[in-house]
């Protein structure tokens, strides 16, 4: 069910409120490019800084926004169960066309209970479910028995964003799963590489900036031309690798704010980019737009 280029959406802030205007702009931008769905509060929308009612809002804002125009995917993991079966809902009741569902972090449960807890957020809601497996954010890794395990177990928990950075891991997946249970790439600069063995497209970071080129780069590869697939992911790799020179969201909104999108507010403990890497991120920029 999920398959293509989906924006992982910066949340705008102004003045430490969300700024509604500059978001409609960001997601009608999104849309008219192609993309083919948007992720509503996740990490690089801060959601770990964003109230519950922010969160309400933010999805709420999205639904209304995209009018079904793209899929609209609604971030709600937590390290908690009851928290993500309760956001689940709200999603779900919100309008929401699926859920992310990030590892429960920091307090690194086994396999087993990665295992309940999915699937007892799965039992909760009639929503496609995204699992989203960051091991370098999260502590703990969904590994390939249990996601194997979840696909046969409960039949709305459909796809994984994988962001362990390994192609033997997509490999593994790919050759484990159901045909119908995509896998996504979690790193725009994975997103070639992972498609080679399996995935399906990305959940992207850098499209928030270019979305068009990293849908072309996903339609490419999908239509078989791969060689136009290797050109994108070429001119792109630089901007990929420079977007995560600080945490992610701070470069992207940075380089949005340099375009007047919107304000390059992040909330602590996230703050503004270091005037070095500020220089670089701009050369980067700017020697991919003079390659358009």
């Amino acid at each position: 069910m999920f398959r293509g280029t989906f924006t992982a959406l910066v949340t705008p802030f102004r003045d430490d409120a969300i700024d509604v205007a500059a978001f409609e702009n960001l997601i009608e931008g999104q849309i008219a490019a192609g993309i083919s769905g948007v992720v509503a509060v996740g990490t690089t929308g801060e959601s770990p800084t964003l109230s519950h009612d922010e969160r309400e809002q933010v999805i709420r804002l999205v639904v209304t926004i995209a009018k079904k125009r793209c899929v609209v995917l609604a971030g709600t993991g937590s390290n908690a169960t009851h928290h993500a079966v309760a956001d689940t809902k709200m999603a779900e009741r919100l309008g929401a066309d699926g859920a992310l569902l990030v590892a429960p972090y920091y307090n690194k449960p086994s396999q087993e209970g990665l295992f309940r807890h999915f699937k007892a957020t799965a039992e909760a809601t009639a929503l496609p479910i995204l699992l989203y497996n960051i091991p370098g954010r999260c502590g703990v890794d969904i590994l390939p028995d249990t996601v194997v395990r979840l696909a046969g177990e409960c039949r709305n928990i459909v796809s994984i964003k994988e962001a362990s950075g390994s192609v033997e891991r997509v490999s593994e997946l790919r050759a484990r799963l159901p045909d119908e249970f995509t896998i996504l790439s979690g790193d725009d600069s994975l997103t070639l590489p992972f498609m080679a063995v399996g995935a399906a497209g990305v959940v992207s970071v850098a499209s928030n900036l270019f979305p068009a080129e990293v849908c072309a780069l996903v339609r490419a590869y999908e239509s078989g031309d791969v060689k136009s697939a290797a050109k994108l992911h070429r001119r792109l790799f630089p901007l990929f690798k420079d977007l995560f020179i600080e945490p992610n969201p701070v470069p992207v909104k940075t380089a949005l704010g340099w375009r007047g999108a919107i304000s390059s507010e992040v909330r602590l403990p996230l703050c503004e980019m270091s005037e070095a890497n500020r220089t670089r991120l701009r050369k980067t920029i700017d020697a991919f737009e003079r390659t358009k």
